[in-house]
C-alpha cells in the first residue's frame, strides 16, 4: 500500500500491516516509521502497523504520564491483530503503571486497541528480577515453581494441573508472548509432570550409586537425596560433607569415596581406550580442557587430530539449529551435552590452531596487551642500551 506524504510517498508491505485489515483510496492512517532509504528517485518511506513501537507510540499518544517520561514501556510482545504484552514500569512509585495504562473504565487502552483493530492487550508490570517478571508475564496463569538456568538463557515453569491450558494459551500463544517479552525461553510442566520427573531422576540417581559404588540401595537412596547427582560428586567432596550424613561415620565416608575414585579410573580407563581405537592422537589429548569423555566424542565425530580440531567453528562442537522444510530442525555438535560454553568451544579452537602454528599466541592477545608488551619491550631495549654506553665509559 502506497501512502502519500505530499512531498514524498510512503510504502506499507503486506506483512506489515495488521492480518484482515483493509484500507480504500483516500483512507488516512497510522503507523510507524522503522525505516528510511536514500533512492535515485527520492527517499523511500518504509511505514509498519505491526511493529512494537507502534504500540508504544499509541499508548504515548493516549497516557500523558508515558509522553512525559514517567511510566516507561520496557518490553513489548506482539502477535498483531490477534494479542499483546507489554511490561511497564514507573519511575514515580505514587502512581500506578498498569492502572494509568488502562484508564479510567479502560478507556485509554481501548482506544489503542480499536487503532488495532481488536488486538487483545495484557498490561503487565515489569521488575528487574527476571523471576518475578516471567510470572508476571505469564498472567493471567498462575505459577508454583520457577528455575531459573542463566547459561542457557531457559526458565522451567510449574503450574498447577487445571492452569496448563492457560498457561500456555491457545497455540502456545501465551507462553510464546511471554518468551518475547521476557527474552528467556519458558517451558512448562505441570506440578504432576515436575513430581514424576523428580521422581524418576532421583530412581536413575540411585541406581548409579548402587552399581558404580556397590552399595546397598538404602546407601544410594541417602546420597541421592543429600543432593549428590553422579559419582564425581562423591570422589571430589571434602570427606568431612559425607561423615555428617545421617548413619555415615568417617570410615564409610573413606570407603565411599575411594570407590567413586576406583571407579573413575576404571572409567577413564575404558575411555582411553575407546579413544586409541578411534584413532584419535596423543597430541589432541594433550589440550587442556579436553576430558577423556569429550575425546571420545569428538573422535566419533571424525575430528581425530589437531588439525582437525583446529579446522572446527564453534557450530561443530556446540551443535546449531538449521530450516528444513519449512521447520527448525537442531543438528547436534561434537560436545553436544558437556556444558561446554560459545567462549569455551573458541577457546579450544585457537589453542589447536597455536599449537599447529596456524596462529600465535600474540595475534590472540587483546590491543592493549600488546601495546603494553611492546612499550615493556623498547624499555628492556633502552636498558640494554643503556647498559651498553655505560660499559664502554667504563672501558
Amino acid at each position: 500500500m502506497v501512502v502519500d506524504f505530499g512531498r514524498a510517498e510512503g510504502v506499507v508491505r503486506r506483512d506489515e500491516m495488521i492480518p484482515r485489515e483493509s484500507f480504500r483510496t483516500g483512507d488516512r492512517i497510522r503507523a510507524y516509521i522503522y525505516d528510511v532509504r536514500r533512492e535515485a528517485r527520492g527517499p523511500q518511506i518504509f511505514l509498519s502497523r505491526t511493529h512494537p513501537q507502534f504500540m508504544v507510540r499509541l499508548f504515548a499518544q493516549e497516557v500523558p504520564e508515558i509522553y512525559d517520561g514517567i511510566i516507561e514501556i520496557r518490553a513489548v510482545a506482539r502477535d498483531p491483530g490477534s494479542r499483546a504484552k507489554i511490561g511497564v514500569i514507573s519511575k514515580d512509585s505514587s502512581i500506578d503503571p498498569v492502572g494509568a495504562c488502562v484508564g479510567m473504565r479502560g478507556v485509554r487502552v481501548q482506544a489503542v486497541v480499536q487503532e488495532l483493530q481488536g488486538e487483545r492487550i495484557d498490561i503487565i508490570p515489569w521488575s528487574p528480577e527476571p523471576a518475578t517478571f516471567i510470572v508476571n508475564a505469564l498472567a493471567p496463569a498462575e505459577v508454583s515453581k520457577i528455575v531459573l538456568d542463566e547459561d542457557t538463557n531457559r526458565v522451567e515453569v510449574v503450574v498447577p494441573d487445571d492452569q496448563l491450558s492457560l498457561a500456555i494459551g491457545r497455540r502456545g500463544q501465551n507462553v510464546r508472548l511471554g518468551s518475547q517479552l521476557t527474552g528467556w525461553q519458558i517451558d512448562i510442566l505441570t506440578e504432576q509432570e515436575e513430581s514424576e520427573r523428580r521422581q524418576k531422576e532421583f530412581a536413575d540417581r540411585t541406581q548409579l550409586f548402587v552399581e558404580a559404588l556397590d552399595v546397598d540401595e538404602t546407601i544410594a537412596q541417602l546420597l541421592a537425596s543429600e543432593g549428590f547427582a553422579n559419582v564425581e560428586d562423591v570422589a571430589y567432596v571434602a570427606v568431612h560433607e559425607l561423615s555428617e550424613i545421617e548413619g555415615f561415620d568417617d570410615e564409610t565416608a573413606e570407603e565411599l569415596q575411594g570407590r567413586a575414585l576406583g571407579h573413575i579410573d576404571e572409567k577413564n580407563a575404558a575411555l582411553e581406550t575407546k579413544r586409541v581405537e578411534l584413532g584419535v592422537d596423543n597430541e589432541l589429548a594433550e589440550l587442556e580442557a579436553l576430558a577423556p569423555a569429550m575425546l571420545v566424542a569428538i573422535g566419533e565425530n571424525d575430528i581425530k587430530n589437531t588439525e582437525d580440531l583446529a579446522g572446527c567453528v564453534s557450530d561443530d562442537l556446540l551443535g546449531y539449529v538449521e530450516t528444513k522444510n519449512n521447520e527448525r530442525v537442531r543438528v547436534p555438535g561434537a560436545l553436544e551435552g558437556f556444558d561446554v560454553s560459545v567462549e569455551e568451544a573458541n577457546a579450544l579452537i585457537m589453542n589447536a590452531r597455536v599449537k599447529i602454528g596456524w596462529v600465535t599466541a600474540e595475534d590472540l592477545l587483546p590491543p592493549e596487551e600488546e601495546k603494553a608488551e611492546d612499550g615493556e619491550a623498547e624499555d628492556g631495549k633502552d636498558d640494554e642500551a643503556g647498559a651498553a654506553v655505560t660499559d664502554e665509559a667504563s672501558e
